[in-house]
């Protein structure tokens, strides 16, 4: 792909990041439950490859938060890391894995837990410098329960986006 094609697939993936939380009317528990600031950094990573996906993920909720005063930091902060991981955890296993249509899923579950375990990682160092601690139960209700809803709307529609863009022959 162009390199300026990407890099408009890149803008508009950040553009999404900024105004997909909208759609949960600014609920910070009901954006947190789906996560929709999530899917353009993972379509990022499947779309542009692993540079832009990294950079829109990591950029996105830190220009959030500076827009528009959500996320809060030091969530703001964690969320740059995660996201930046799923976009290139997605890439990476998109460009690797066989181009069938079951490995679209795996790709997309392998970036969301390599996102979710650098988004744990990053909460204990970032909590930890400011004195908190971060314990595994907390990780795991906000990485797993409280976005379980999240989880299964990512499953449900980046893969059909991405099955749709090769169909369309803008993906590899």
């Amino acid at each position: 792909m162009h390199h300026i094609k990407k890099l408009v697939y890149a803008a508009l993936c950040l553009a999404l990041a900024l105004y997909l939380p909208f759609l949960t009317g600014q609920n910070y528990l009901l954006g947190q439950m789906l996560c929709l600031m999530h899917i353009p950094a993972l379509l990022c990573g499947f779309i542009c490859g692993w540079q832009y996906g990294l950079t829109v993920g990591f950029i996105a909720p830190l220009l959030r938060h500076m827009v528009f005063s959500a996320p809060p930091m030091p969530t703001a902060l964690s969320m740059a890391f995660e996201l930046a991981a799923y976009g290139f955890v997605a890439a990476i296993l998109y460009r690797t894995l066989p181009k069938k249509v079951g490995y679209i899923y795996i790709s997309l579950c392998g970036a969301m837990l390599g996102g979710r375990a650098v988004m744990g990682i990053a909460n204990i160092i970032i909590l930890g410098i400011n004195g908190t601690s971060y314990a595994f139960d907390v990780f795991l209700n906000s990485a797993f329960a409280t976005a379980a809803l999240g989880i299964a709307l990512h499953i449900l529609l980046i893969p059909p986006i991405i099955f749709a863009l090769k169909k369309a022959k803008l993906l590899p």
